[in-house]
């Protein structure tokens, strides 16, 4: 069993931390950021997303708990959207830690994930997956997900 439980707050500082490293670093790979400043663009967007970090409104992030042990195996964070006259909730963030993927834990996360937003009165899940991350793509199409856009880069070399 996968239960989330909300985040504690001696854990947010090194989540916060690693999940900057890891958005720089997605960008990077997609071709979307270059590296040098990745660090600073992600680190923006995390302070401008979670300017009140655990106590942010409308913010929710949990630690994803395998329910055998109640260890932590990984990270949700969503918010709550509302975008002419919807609200829906967008995931920010999954994270399953690498020695507890592919034993289930996302899939039930997403579960427990539909239980809450349909608790809070949302009606859609939104969340964006990066083209270089075809795993990711996977779970989400079994899950239930379809595309709604597809964002296309090409790099320009400067004159």
């Amino acid at each position: 069993m996968t239960t989330l439980s909300p985040m504690r707050a001696e854990v947010f500082a090194a989540y916060l931390d690693s999940s900057v490293a890891g958005y720089a670093q997605d960008n990077i790979d997609a071709g979307r950021w270059p590296v040098d400043g990745a660090m600073e663009r992600s680190r923006t967007d995390f302070d401008s997303l979670l300017p009140n970090g655990l106590a942010t409104p409308d913010n929710y992030l949990f630690e994803i708990q395998d329910g055998a042990g109640g260890t932590t195996v990984g990270y949700l964070w969503f918010a709550v959207i509302v975008k002419h006259g919807l609200r829906g909730a967008y995931v920010y963030d999954l994270e399953v830690l690498s020695e507890h993927r592919r034993q289930g834990h996302a899939k039930r996360a997403f579960r427990a994930l539909e239980e809450r937003v349909t608790a809070l009165g949302l009606t859609s899940i939104g969340l964006h997956v990066f083209g270089h991350n075809p795993d990711a793509q996977s779970l989400y199409r079994q899950l239930g997900y379809t595309v709604t856009g597809l964002n296309m880069i090409k790099q320009i070399d400067p004159l």
